[in-house]
Parts: C-alpha cells; sequence; structure tokens
C-alpha cells in the first residue's frame, strides 16, 4: 500500500472532463492515486463539500515589466505570485519584454533569473518581441524556444513595439519553423493615433476619451489582419484580450473554415464598459486598459464565446500600476489619457469572478470553468499534462472551493501591491479556501505557507496547435520552404 505524504478526501473532483466525488493520493508533489476511498497520508484534507479542481494557471500577465512607457509594475515576481495563489492559481506566465535595442536572450535570461529568487508558485514565461533584429530572429528566439520558451507575444499598436506586417510574417515564419505559438496585441496602431491626436487637438483630454480614441474598428480590423497574415503561412495563432464582437466575429469565421486560430479574453471586458472610465477628475484611470473596457453587446458577445469554445481562454491580464504619478498617473491631475498606463489588476480575482459571474450565475458549467481558468491554458502553451488536470501522474496543482463563501472584493484584502481594484466592494460567490502547489498546501484559509524561491521554472512542449496533424496547403508550404535559414538585414 502506499504512503502518501497528503490525501485530500471526499471532494467533489472536477476536471475538464469528469465531476465525481472521490479521495487525491499525492506522493512526492504528483498525483499518485485517485480513488473512491484512499487510506489516510501523513497529512489529510477533509474536502466534503467543497470543490476539488485543478489549480489555475493564468498565462496573460504582466510581473515585474517596464512597459514601453517606461512605468514598472507595481508587482514584482513575489507579490505577483502571492496574489496568484491566494486567488487559487498554482502556475503564472507572464512576459519578458524585449523593449527596442535590447538584447531579447539576455532580458529573457534576467527574468528567469528573478523569478527563480521570488516567485512561490510554479512558473514560465512568454516573450515580447518588439525588435526583430538578425540577432533576434536567427539566434536568440530559436534557441529560446528550443528551451521551452514556446510561445511569445506581438504587437500591432504601440509606438515603440508595434510590428509592421513584413516583420510579423518574419516572426510567424520563425514559429512555423521551430514550433511555437505566437500571441498577437491586435489593434490599429495608425486608427487610435488618428484619432487620439484629433481629440487632444479638441480639448478633450480626461480618461473617458481613451476608450473613444481605442475604437472597436481598430480592434476588429486588425484582429482580421494578423489571422490574415497568419494565414499567409498557415500557422496557428492566438489572438489575446479580445474584448470586442467584431473580434469574436473574426474569430469564429476564421475557425469556421478550418484556420487555427484561437482567442482569449478577460474579466474586465465581461464585467466592465466604457461607461465605468467615465468619472469626474482623473480616477477613470483606474479602468483604462487596452484595450478598453466596451458596451453590454459586446458582453454578451463574448460570454457566448466563452461558452461555444470561440474563446478558449480566459486569462487576467494583470497589468498593475499604482494609482499615483509612479503608475498611472505622471502628470497627476493634469494626466491626459494618453499619458496613462494602460492596463488593470486582477491575477488575484481572475477565477473567482468567472466562477461567481460564470458558474454561479448559470451562463457556464464546472467543467467549462476548469477549461477556461486551468486545462485550456496547460493545453495551449505546452504544459498539459504536467499541469492543467487532475490525474494520475500530474503535478498535484489542486484548489479546494467553498462554493458558497461570500467575497466582498476589496483592495484591502487582496495581496497585489497596486492599492487600488477595479472591482472595489462587488461581491462574489465562490472561493479558493486550501491551494496546494505540487503537493505542498501554499495557501490554507487565507494564510500563506510557501516561502520565496519555492515556485518552478517550466520548460513547455509543443503547444497543442501544433501539435495537431494539419494539412499545409502547397502555397503555405512553398512559402514556407523559401523562408531564409538566416535573415539579413
Amino acid at each position: 500500500m502506499t504512503d502518501f505524504d497528503l490525501t485530500l478526501h471526499n471532494g467533489r473532483i472536477v476536471t475538464a472532463d469528469a465531476d465525481f466525488i472521490g479521495d487525491i493520493g499525492i506522493v512526492d508533489g504528483v498525483i499518485a492515486a485517485i480513488s473512491t476511498r484512499l487510506p489516510a497520508g501523513k497529512r489529510a484534507i477533509d474536502a466534503t463539500g467543497r470543490l476539488v479542481m485543478p489549480g489555475g494557471i493564468d498565462s496573460h500577465c504582466h510581473v515585474e515589466q517596464l512597459s514601453s512607457m517606461g512605468v514598472l509594475c507595481a508587482d514584482d515576481w513575489y507579490s505577483a505570485s502571492v496574489s496568484a495563489a491566494h486567488g487559487g492559481n498554482t502556475t503564472i506566465v507572464p512576459f519578458a519584454a524585449q523593449h527596442r535595442g535590447q538584447s531579447l536572450r539576455q532580458v529573457a535570461d534576467e527574468y528567469a533569473a528573478s523569478a527563480a529568487a521570488k516567485s512561490v508558485i510554479d512558473f514560465s514565461y512568454h516573450l515580447i518581441i518588439s525588435d526583430p533584429t538578425p540577432q533576434t530572429l536567427n539566434h536568440d528566439l530559436p534557441e529560446l524556444i528550443r528551451a521551452g520558451i514556446t510561445s511569445f507575444k506581438v504587437f500591432m499598436t504601440y509606438d515603440k513595439l508595434k510590428l509592421d506586417d513584413k516583420q510579423l510574417l518574419d516572426v510567424f515564419a520563425i514559429a512555423a519553423r521551430e514550433g511555437a505559438l505566437p500571441m498577437v496585441h491586435a489593434e490599429n496602431n495608425d486608427v487610435i493615433s488618428w484619432i487620439a491626436r484629433h481629440l487632444l487637438a479638441a480639448g478633450h483630454t480626461a480618461p473617458k476619451y481613451h476608450a473613444v480614441s481605442h475604437d472597436p474598428i481598430a480592434e476588429n480590423e486588425a484582429t482580421q489582419r494578423a489571422i490574415s497574415l497568419a494565414s499567409v503561412l498557415e500557422v496557428p495563432v492566438l489572438i489575446v484580450h479580445v474584448s470586442t464582437q467584431g473580434g469574436a466575429q473574426a474569430i469564429h469565421a476564421a475557425q469556421t473554415l478550418g484556420a487555427p486560430v484561437y482567442g482569449e479574453t478577460c474579466p474586465h471586458y465581461l464585467l466592465l464598459t466604457a461607461e465605468d472610465i467615465d468619472i469626474p477628475g482623473v480616477e477613470g484611470a483606474k479602468f483604462c486598459c487596452s484595450p478598453p473596457p466596451r458596451d453590454p453587446v459586446s458582453q454578451q458577445a463574448l460570454w457566448q464565446s466563452l461558452d461555444s469554445g470561440t474563446l478558449a481562454l480566459l486569462s487576467s491580464d494583470h497589468a498593475p500600476y499604482r494609482y499615483d504619478e509612479s503608475g498611472k498617473l505622471p502628470a497627476g491631475d493634469a494626466t491626459t489619457f494618453k499619458q496613462i498606463a494602460n492596463g488593470l489588476p486582477g491575477l488575484e480575482v481572475r477565477m473567482p469572478l468567472l466562477f461567481s459571474e460564470g458558474v454561479r450565475s448559470g451562463r457556464l458549467t464546472l467543467q467549462q470553468f476548469v477549461a477556461l481558468t486551468s486545462t485550456n491554458h496547460a493545453r495551449m502553451y505546452g504544459l498539459y499534462p504536467k499541469k492543467g488536470t487532475i490525474s494520475v501522474g500530474a503535478d498535484a496543482d489542486i484548489a479546494i472551493w467553498d462554493p458558497e463563501r461570500v467575497v466582498t472584493l476589496s483592495a484591502a484584502t487582496l495581496h497585489d501591491n497596486v492599492g487600488y481594484t477595479p472591482y472595489e466592494g462587488r461581491q462574489v460567490t465562490g472561493w479558493p479556501t486550501t491551494v496546494v502547489s505540487r503537493g505542498e498546501v501554499i495557501v490554507d484559509e487565507g494564510a500563506l505557507q510557501a516561502a520565496r524561491g519555492r515556485g518552478r521554472f517550466i520548460a513547455r512542449g509543443l503547444p497543442a496547435p501544433l501539435q495537431k496533424t494539419r494539412e499545409i496547403s502547397p502555397r503555405a508550404a512553398l512559402l514556407r520552404k523559401i523562408f531564409p535559414n538566416v535573415i539579413e538585414p
């Protein structure tokens, strides 16, 4: 008989494809047995009346990152991972962000070192490619992909980050050759800049005009263009933080035609609107992110897209900038909408919000909840089956939820370093009470029990979209074949 290090008893075990009452036995950080009844381990937890689900994986969050505007995130790897753990997450995948003139390799190495020293939960990271030089494309990016960083993000907006169409095709070709998944921030930079310029010239500087400048057409057009560019080489592509009905429709249309196109959205697009930004003074800056929250029609379209599977991921896009001159308000009360650091905090509340507004409201099933917050992330980014599921042989990353616990969200009780939450005063029902990472209880009834630096780096395998056997058209195959092994300046 196996001597378990930890057993979980009598919980309702929910995965992306199962739902049953049972016990889990854990040995050396790995799930060793699942049964209707197991003997107690060295430590036993009675999960009667609780939901036992895979630990969350937040695959889109910004941690210890300098923005293109030169603003540093409020959260470092320690505070972000602590906050994530309290929200039921056991893995996070933020971004090692290259800025122009920087070595991608050096950025990645320094980022990994900081994570290893500070994170309390397991981690990987994506790359952000803003300077696709020959060194980046010929050496750094392929080497990092082969080392297990099998996804990267590119931008179609922000003057200091955006890539033009030729550059996007270059990095898409690298992804096709090396086996990586491109993630795209899809907004038309010229449309946004044109509207913003005329708004400012007319004296419209308040935070609410951030949403006006980021017109839905800018997102819809860029989403369609990103899909088209990926289709040149028939490369799988993920459109991140989809906020519009048109963006979701473009993804659905591509999927209907069989294109390997995937989508992600975030809680703020489901629960906030542009009206939330329209606050006197500059307080609306607390709700400014890119893309911005939209309207009730878009909200409904996104909920439907999560239910249908058009959008496979629910991420936080945690972008923690403090509401002061070090973050959101570089010019104090005189800050214009173009100067506001773009982003919202949400790492800790991602899953409780979706559980309360999705599962409790009847919009989503429990199994859909698990898929959207954990399993699909693990599959999408090459972490599965080590992460994202409750099965024998998987890491024992588990969150035990009290589905009836009522929590009023407040910055005072959350664990990030941001100092505010856009959900202040919102009541949610359902909260993770115990969080287990690789068999270790790291959060127990709100108390952190994890040491700084206990988290491990996870080298990721081939993303699921690249594992699928697909026939590449002769046209795309020819273009892939002629793409050079060495890209000249």
